[in-house]
């Protein structure tokens, strides 16, 4: 897709072009907080005053990445590297705070984003007496919530039915309504319309949430009716969860 390849070829960019820039700048504003020891008080987080992108390394994406790790947005490592994970935690974020996705902005974490990673607000509560443990997919803002003991364990980016897809018509549809975890399949699983990494089932062995390549799961509705989550959260997210048995209350 053509927003996939602006994505790789300004990663690209960014990294000969403003990596050292950010090094340098990032550097002045102060040694990084080690991983796990975040705390999530809006006094910990100072805004980079200038645009974080994709491709981007230093003090200052650590400092980022440490904070949506804190808010449960970001669950990989604390490197300091501005890679696909972190963005796709951005997007999480950015669609919970009602910030706008578009082409234009996509790989980068604007002004108003780091404002927002101040005084963040919490991610839409869909069904408060759904259960201590459970999963809650929001469609209106493409994200999935895990609770767990009512607190959230868990925000990802997801990419729902697209409705429509070019070349293959329309009804592909992710159906609201309630579920439970049905069943798991460990690895990459072939099916009619393609294949599914590490695919949790909840209906029958037709819709789950499953992984997909990275470049496959975009800020925007793409997919045929499942729930695509990130390829690195796709890698754990089965651990998170009891299987059969997690409700599973999607919302459009």
């Amino acid at each position: 897709m053509r927003h996939t390849a602006i994505r790789w070829l300004f990663a690209l960019g960014a990294l000969v072009a403003a990596g050292a820039l950010l090094l340098s700048q990032s550097a002045a504003a102060g040694a990084s907080p080690s991983r796990g020891a975040t705390p999530a008080s809006s006094a910990a987080y100072v805004p980079y005053p200038g645009i974080l992108i994709l491709g981007m390394h230093g003090a200052a994406v650590r400092r980022l990445q440490a904070r949506l790790s804190a808010l449960k947005y970001y669950l990989g490592p604390i490197d300091g590297q501005f890679g696909l994970d972190t963005l796709e935690a951005v997007w999480a974020f950015k669609e919970t705070q009602g910030l706008i996705i578009n082409s234009a902005n996509q790989d980068e974490v604007s002004h108003a984003t780091e404002r927002a990673l101040v005084h963040p607000r919490a991610p839409k509560v869909l069904v408060p007496h759904g259960g201590s443990m459970r999963i809650e997919i929001n469609m209106a803002d493409e994200v999935l919530v895990l609770y767990k003991n009512n607190k959230v364990d868990l925000v990802s980016h997801v990419s729902t039915g697209a409705g429509c897809l070019p070349g293959q018509g329309c009804g592909w549809n992710t159906p609201a309504g309630n579920y439970h975890a049905l069943s798991f399949d460990p690895g990459w699983v072939t099916v009619p319309l393609g294949v599914m990494y590490n695919p949790v089932f909840f209906i029958g062995t037709l819709y789950a949430i499953h992984g997909e390549w990275d470049t496959s799961v975009p800020w925007y509705p793409a997919s045929h009716g499942c729930v695509r989550i990130p390829y690195d959260t796709a890698t754990f997210f089965h651990t998170l969860i009891k299987i059969p048995g997690t409700p599973v209350y999607i919302r459009g």
